[in-house]
């Protein structure tokens, strides 16, 4: 599981995947949440704009992520 932090919450759930390099532009980013591609905390979660906070964790492919809050 790889840490990602985050300085501020909350965070749209596409902007996590195209920052983290899971998707190479929003628009991406949004196509692979809404074909229901991505879990969030082990759901299938199809909301491009589902706000994101510090303990969540998403899934997408072979990479999981835990969101932590910085500072």
């Amino acid at each position: 599981m790889r840490e990602v932090q985050i300085v501020k919450e909350p965070v749209e759930l596409y902007k996590i995947l195209k920052f983290e390099g899971l998707a190479s532009s929003g628009g991406e980013a949004k196509s692979i949440i809404a074909e229901g591609q991505v879990q969030l905390n082990g759901e299938v979660e199809t909301r491009k704009r589902k706000k994101i906070v510090s303990g969540d964790i998403i899934e997408f492919g072979q990479e999981k992520l835990l969101i932590k809050m910085v500072g």
